[in-house]
């Protein structure tokens, strides 16, 4: 849902010629909802990983930032 927020924010300062979305992760279900929503949107991505658990946290993903940041 983010990337779809953001978008929906640069489309409401102006139209863009090209609208590109560049990101680390990843899953199919984001990758649907972008495009389905923004079908010329270009998405590149380095990994898509399976599945959201049920949190919302990408699996297996690169694990939660913070905990990663302060050893938690």
């Amino acid at each position: 849902m983010t990337m779809t927020r953001v978008i929906e924010e640069v489309y409401r300062a102006g139209t863009p010629g090209r609208l590109v979305v560049v990101s680390v992760i990843a899953t199919p279900v984001g990758i649907e909802r972008v495009l389905s929503r923004f079908p010329e949107v270009e998405i590149y991505t380095v990994a898509i990983d399976p599945v959201l658990n049920d949190k919302g946290f990408i699996v297996p993903g690169l694990g939660d930032a913070g905990d990663r940041a302060f050893s938690t």
